[in-house]
Order: C-alpha cells, then sequence, then structure tokens
C-alpha cells in the first residue's frame, strides 16, 4: 500500500526543484489557512450569525404577536422600531409569495430559514435577501393578514466576515510571493550549473561560469568548474603531445627519404619508400586524430545548407541527400565536417552509392548515412570504434590508414552529446544513424 502510494506521489509531484521546494513552503500556509477559515467560521462567524438571527427572529415573533392580540399598542410599536432599529413594518392583505429567493449555499438564509422554520412552523414565512443590497425582508403570516418586516442585512450577517477574509488572505499570497522570489534566487545557480554541465557535455566551451548561490552550491559549482579546467588541460596536453610527437618525426622521415634515394638498390629503395609513406599516412591520422582534441568553439548550423555545402565540396553523383526539416544546431562545425566526411569518404570507396537522410524528434538531430557496400558483420560493430582496429575481412574502413577514423568520429560525435549505431542498411550495405541534441 505505501510502495503504491509512493509511486502515485511521484507522478502527480512536480520534477523540478523550484516547484518541489514551493510546495515544501506553500502547502504548510496554505493548509493553516485552511484549518484558521475553518474553525473561524465553524466556531465563530455561523455562531455568530446564528445568535443574531435567533435574536431577530425573536424580535419579530414578539412584534408579530403584539399585532395579533394588542392592535392599538401596535402603531406606536412600529414607529418606535423605525426610529431606534431602523425596522419597517407594513400590514398587507395578501398571501405569501410563491417564488422561493432562498439562496442554497449561503450561510445567511440557511440560518434564516432554520429559525423562521421553527418558530413560525412551515408555510408561515417568506424572506428574501438578494432583492435589496442592504435589506433584508422578511414576510410572516399572522391570521388573515400579512406583516412585512424590512430591516438592515446587518442584523443577521456580520460586517466583518469580508474584512477577516481578507485580512487572512492577503497576507498568505504576500509570504508566497515572497518565497517564490527567494526560491528563485536560490535555484538560479543550480539551473546554470545544470546548464554549464549539459553544455560541456555537448562538447562546448564553458566560459565565464561563475559560482554564485548558497554555500554548497558555490562549493559545487567551484569543483565543477575545476574540473572542466582540468579535462580541458590534459585534452590540450594530450593532443599537443600526439602533434609534437607526429611533428618530430616528419624530419627523421624526410632524411630517410633522401638517403633511399642515394641507394643503388632499385627494388630495395622502392620497397623502403613504400615502407615510409605508410608512416607518413600513420602520422597523418595522428596529427588528424590530435587535430579533434583542440578546443574549437561552437557556432549555429543550418543543417541542410551544412549538408549541401559537403555535397558540392565532395562533388560526386553518386552522393544523394534528401532535404529534411529545418534544423538549427550549435555544434563546432570544423570537427562535424570532418566526422561526415568521413562516413561518406568510407561509403563512396567500398559502395557505389551513398544516400544521406536527416530527420528530427522533439529534440534531436537524427542523420542516416547508408550506402550499397559490402557492409559490416554485426559481431565487429563495436571493435571498428576502437583506436588502430582495422577490419580485415570483407570491408576495411581504412586500409590506407591505422584506424583511427572512425575512433576519432565517434569521439567527434560523443562529445556533442550524441551517439552513432550501426545497422544493415536498405540497399544491403552499412547504415551510419547518427543522433545529436540540438
Amino acid at each position: 500500500m505505501l510502495s503504491g502510494l509512493n509511486k502515485f506521489l511521484k507522478i502527480i509531484l512536480p520534477k523540478g526543484l523550484f516547484y518541489r521546494s514551493l510546495i515544501i513552503v506553500a502547502a504548510p500556509i496554505i493548509i493553516l489557512q485552511i484549518i484558521i477559515t475553518v474553525v473561524f467560521f465553524d466556531s465563530i462567524w455561523i455562531k455568530a450569525n446564528k445568535g443574531m438571527t435567533r435574536s431577530l427572529v425573536a424580535e419579530l415573533k414578539t412584534l408579530t404577536d403584539i399585532y395579533d392580540k394588542y392592535d392599538q399598542e401596535a402603531d406606536f410599536l412600529t414607529k418606535i422600531y423605525k426610529k431606534n432599529f431602523n425596522f419597517v413594518i407594513n400590514i398587507k392583505k395578501e398571501e405569501l409569495p410563491k417564488i422561493d429567493t432562498e439562496r442554497k449555499f449561503s450561510p445567511m438564509d440557511r440560518s434564516l430559514r432554520r429559525e423562521l422554520k421553527s418558530t413560525f412552523g412551515n408555510g408561515n414565512y417568506w424572506f428574501n435577501t438578494i432583492k435589496y443590497k442592504d435589506v433584508v425582508e422578511v414576510r410572516i403570516k399572522s391570521n388573515n393578514q400579512t406583516i412585512q418586516f424590512l430591516f438592515p442585512r446587518e442584523k443577521v450577517a456580520t460586517s466583518s466576515v469580508r474584512l477577516f477574509m481578507l485580512w487572512i488572505t492577503f497576507p498568505s499570497f504576500m509570504l508566497i510571493l515572497i518565497a517564490i522570489i527567494f526560491l528563485k534566487n536560490q535555484t538560479r545557480p543550480i539551473v546554470n550549473l545544470a546548464k554549464a554541465a549539459e553544455r560541456f557535455g555537448k562538447g562546448h566551451y564553458v566560459s565565464e561560469f561563475r559560482p554564485s548561490g548558497a554555500s554548497e552550491i558555490r562549493k559545487a559549482s567551484y569543483e565543477f568548474d575545476r574540473m572542466v579546467k582540468r579535462i580541458n588541460r590534459h585534452l590540450n596536453q594530450r593532443s599537443e603531445m600526439l602533434s609534437g610527437i607526429s611533428h618530430d618525426l616528419r624530419t627523421p622521415l624526410t632524411r630517410l627519404k633522401l638517403q633511399i634515394e642515394m641507394l643503388n638498390e632499385k627494388e630495395m629503395s622502392e620497397k623502403m619508400s613504400k615502407d615510409i609513406d605508410e608512416m607518413e599516412k600513420m602520422l597523418n591520422d595522428y596529427l588528424q586524430f590530435a587535430k579533434t582534441q583542440v578546443q574549437e568553439n561552437s557556432v549555429t548550423i543550418n543543417i541542410n545548407e551544412f549538408f549541401e555545402n559537403i555535397i558540392s565540396n565532395t562533388n560526386n553523383n553518386n552522393l544523394h541527400y534528401t532535404r529534411g526539416e529545418e534544423v538549427v544546431l550549435v555544434a563546432r562545425k570544423n570537427a562535424l565536417k570532418r566526422c561526415f566526411d568521413n562516413f561518406i569518404q568510407n561509403g563512396l570507396l567500398y559502395g557505389k552509392n551513398v544516400y544521406i537522410t536527416t530527420g528530427k524528434t522533439s529534440n534531436r538531430l537524427v542523420v542516416l548515412i547508408e550506402d550499397d557496400g559490402p557492409g559490416i558483420p554485426k559481431g565487429q560493430y563495436r571493435n571498428v570504434f576502437k583506436p588502430f582496429y582495422r577490419l580485415d575481412k570483407s570491408r576495411s574502413l581504412n586500409t590506407s590508414g591505422v584506424g583511427l577514423g572512425l575512433s576519432i568520429s565517434e569521439d567527434i560525435i560523443t562529445s556533442h552529446g550524441g551517439n552513432i549505431q550501426l545497422s544493415e542498411s536498405k540497399y544491403k550495405g552499412l547504415q551510419v544513424k547518427i543522433s545529436l541534441p540540438f
């Protein structure tokens, strides 16, 4: 039972910290106001209203009895009540009205009906509390005549109830408003921290992030900022190291090339030149991998224009693009271009045609790159993303390199908060499905 209640509360309660905190602050205030209001109406207002109505009906009973038995004193009493109590009393030779004017949900009408019924009996009275703004009309059937009483509304209703409701409600709204302003200021640093973490997770450069808020939130923000700087420093050091090693190796390779050309044995010279050429290609791959680690500022990218530029630069009639919905993505443009170029060139190399399709879900861009080549065995889908892994069977995606192409592409996509999935395409080749948040 408790488990079911807990699940129900999780469903109906808001998910955001601000609204949950607001409930914690506002709920006790609202519950307290409801309790005070109920207690006030039950023990003060209703009882006071009941006592006033009972006293008034007793006066009406007294006046009715006097009109029935003492006609001579009736006129004098009418004048006295009109002068001192603001009563208007009229004698009418007519029946009680048949129109029901009682309000079902009015405490004043219910109290008045209850007292009149218990004093005069059912069918011997009629009243109207809505015909006049500040006056209540009551008619009593007495012998062969009807006595009409007009008296001020405050005789049966307390005038301070509305003022009480105003003063009990206005401070509550003020307290809740102050709580909203305070909670907004307290939750804003958490929201900013979450946004900064999201941007960093998507590979964006997080700059000008300043810790703020309460001491605990400020400490978490400060540690996050330190973590971001450590990670960026580590990535820069790694890329600089790879770039430096690759650049330094070019010098001895160039010397080896010159020495090989001076050899008399042509056959051995050609073999050694091929090995050196392969080493240069390896170094180029290392440099390309190092470039992906260099921090690039994110820019706004129109996806349709982005792929149209890629197709225009590729200049291959076997590359087909299906224009999708307009999507604007904030990302590192050069890194994404290097990633998609890698998949497109692999598809054109090992297949005849490459088909690109873009689409979107509620908050993600979906790109499909399909070819009609030999594909990749399902058991190798994860292995091809490993650095330096080369596929020897059916399709080698990087025969001229060292197996860093797909590793670089996956690193670019994951650094943008996306993911890559490989599967068989409808053209019996390879399908690359790339999903990116926007």
